[in-house]
């Protein structure tokens, strides 16, 4: 069983790429971390206080990267409506939750539908 301490280092591995993206900030609506590009919500990294399980929010508009998200352990799609928009919420704890390079890839298509068409471009230009 994956452990909360292995859960937490992967969203820690998850947010620093996050961050990383280009024009990516960090805000804190709701007492939960999130990730913003050009003011929209890119990417829900909840909270790490331990007071929720660890988990990462994200948006996939790619019907095969929405389908296969779902499929992670404990996976569903986000509350609040999101769900109908391609938002899926994935927990980071349960067993078999999926690996730190998947989630990244993940959170990157999540930009990639919501970033500016230049900040996509610098992106690509790494």
């Amino acid at each position: 069983m994956a452990t909360a301490a292995h859960a937490l280092k992967k969203w820690e591995k998850v947010r620093e790429f996050t961050l990383s993206l280009p024009g990516a900030a960090e805000e804190f609506p709701w007492g939960e971390s999130v990730a913003k590009v050009n003011k929209k919500v890119f990417v829900f990294l909840g909270v790490d206080d331990g007071s929720h399980p660890l988990g990462v929010t994200v948006k996939l508009t790619d019907d095969t990267a929405h389908a296969h998200a779902l499929t992670a352990p404990g996976a569903e799609p986000a509350g609040y409506g999101l769900g109908k928009a391609g938002w899926v919420s994935i927990p980071l704890e349960p067993k078999g939750s999926p690996p730190v390079e998947l989630l990244c890839d993940w959170v990157e298509e999540s930009y990639r539908a919501i970033a500016p068409k230049r900040l996509i471009a610098d992106l690509d230009g790494r």
